[in-house]
């Protein structure tokens, strides 16, 4: 499965890694450092900003293509893997599946059905009984159908006036 990676797809494993590292990290300070010393013996002239200047926004112009370009990589991996758990166990909603595709307007409606679910949860003694909106809703109706037939649910609002007498 794994394919042979084009240059510019090894350029920017490689260019994210060595960026995100500390040593990197370093390396710009150091150049920062350097700057900031020269600016005496150049009468911090307008060349001399001018170099930094320049400096940073070209490495901050490319450094947001690679950053984005890892970024998709790493949330496509993430989206994959959660498919795959999603899919791949029974009790899950396959309905879940690919959601990123959905515009804002479905994506807030189905964060709203979490919400449901959430309120629904938490009527719950056992959280792990429940895999989706319909089971909740499911379980829930079952639950207090089961409650209500329960001679002490009947006997329960008799109890409540007679205490209150």
């Amino acid at each position: 499965m794994a394919k042979k990676k084009n240059f510019f797809e090894r350029f920017a494993n490689w260019a994210t890694n060595a960026t995100g590292s500390s040593a990197a990290f370093i390396i710009a300070a150091s150049i920062i450092l350097i700057w900031i010393i020269t600016g005496p013996v150049f009468q911090y002239s307008n060349t001399w900003q001018l170099i930094i200047n320049t400096g940073t926004t070209i490495i901050t112009f490319l450094m947001v293509f690679l950053i984005q370009k890892s970024q998709n990589k790493d949330s496509k991996a993430i989206h994959l893997k959660l498919n795959e758990l999603i899919a791949s166990h029974q009790g899950t909603s396959n309905r879940m599946v690919n959601i990123e595709d959905l515009n804002e307007i479905e994506l807030d409606q189905l964060h709203k059905f979490y919400v449901r679910l959430a309120t629904l949860a938490e009527k719950e003694s056992d959280l792990t009984c429940t895999h989706s909106i319909d089971a909740a809703e499911e379980n829930n109706s079952n639950k207090l159908n089961s409650v209500k037939q329960r001679k002490s649910y009947k006997n329960a609002g008799n109890h409540n006036s007679k205490q209150s007498n």
